[in-house]
C-alpha cells in the first residue's frame, strides 16, 4: 500500500463556539488518503462535504482532533506555515474556475509560480508546458472572459499544477460545464493521476463521477458513513486508517 498522504483523526468541526447557535457540522472523521489514490468524497447540499473539503485543503482548521498533512500535524501552525504548506502539497481546483480576469490564461498559470519566487524565464516556461498537457497551448493568450467554460476549468487545472504538487483537490470541478466538456476534464483527471501520480480528490454530489474512482467515501450529516471501492457492493462502515471495522 502506498505511503499515507493524509491521516485525519476523530476530527469535529464546529462554528459559533460556546452560543447558543453552536453548530457541529463534522463529527469524529476519521480517515486515510494515500499517496497516488484517486479518492471521492460524496453526499448531498448540507452533509459536512464542503467543511470537509476546507480542512482536507488547510484552509480550515478542526475544532477537535488531529489532521496530518505528509507528516505536519497543522494544528498550532502559523498563518504563514500552514500558508507554505498548503502551497507546497495541495492544488485547487474549483466549480467557479477563479481566474483573475483582465489577464491571459499563461499570467493565470505563471501567478502561484510568481508568489512561489519562480523565476520569470522557469514561469512562462513551465507555464506554457502546462498549457499544452491540458490541451490550451493555442489559448495562452486569451482572457478567460474569452474561454468556454471547459477551456477556463483546464486552465483552472493547469494552474493547479504549477507549483507541482501532491495533491490535486477538486470540488465539483465538472458543475458547470455540459456532459462532454466535464467528460474531457474528468479523462485530465485520469491521466495526471495515472501518467504523473498525483493524489486526486474530488468533491462531488455526482455518483457517476465518483463511479470512476478507485474509493468512495460517503459523508452524511457530517460522518462518513460509506466506504466503497468501486464494481464492489456499497457497505456501510466506519473509516478508519482507510480499512473497514
Amino acid at each position: 500500500m502506498n505511503e499515507t498522504i493524509i491521516e485525519m483523526t476523530d476530527v469535529v468541526k464546529k462554528y459559533y463556539l460556546g452560543t447558543p447557535n453552536e453548530l457541529t457540522v463534522l463529527k469524529d472523521v476519521t480517515l486515510n488518503v494515500y499517496d497516488g489514490e484517486f479518492l471521492s468524497i460524496v453526499g448531498a447540499s448540507g452533509s459536512g462535504k464542503s467543511t470537509l473539503m476546507n480542512i482536507i485543503g488547510a484552509l480550515d482548521r478542526p475544532t477537535e482532533g488531529s489532521y496530518l498533512l505528509d507528516g505536519e500535524d497543522v494544528e498550532g501552525m502559523s498563518q504563514n506555515r500552514l500558508s507554505d504548506l498548503r502551497n507546497r502539497h495541495i492544488g485547487f481546483i474549483f466549480q467557479t474556475f477563479n481566474l483573475i480576469p483582465r489577464t491571459t490564461a499563461l499570467r493565470n498559470v505563471e501567478l502561484p509560480m510568481l508568489y512561489a519566487g519562480i523565476p520569470g524565464r522557469e514561469r512562462k516556461k513551465r507555464a506554457r508546458e502546462l498549457m499544452e498537457l491540458v490541451e490550451m497551448g493555442d489559448r495562452e493568450h486569451h482572457q478567460p472572459n474569452e474561454l468556454s467554460g471547459g477551456q477556463k476549468q483546464r486552465v483552472a487545472i493547469a494552474r493547479a499544477m504549477a507549483n507541482n504538487p501532491t495533491i490535486l483537490l477538486a470540488d465539483e470541478p465538472t458543475g458547470a460545464l455540459d456532459t462532454g466538456t466535464g467528460r474531457l476534464v474528468m479523462d485530465i483527471f485520469h491521466r495526471l493521476n495515472r501518467e504523473q501520480g498525483k493524489t486526486v480528490i474530488l468533491i462531488t454530489h455526482n455518483p457517476e463521477l465518483a463511479s470512476e474512482t478507485d474509493r468512495i467515501l460517503t459523508i452524511s450529516d457530517g460522518r462518513i458513513v460509506n466506504e466503497s471501492f468501486p464494481g464492489k457492493e456499497l457497505v456501510p462502515s466506519l473509516v478508519k486508517g482507510g480499512e473497514e471495522r
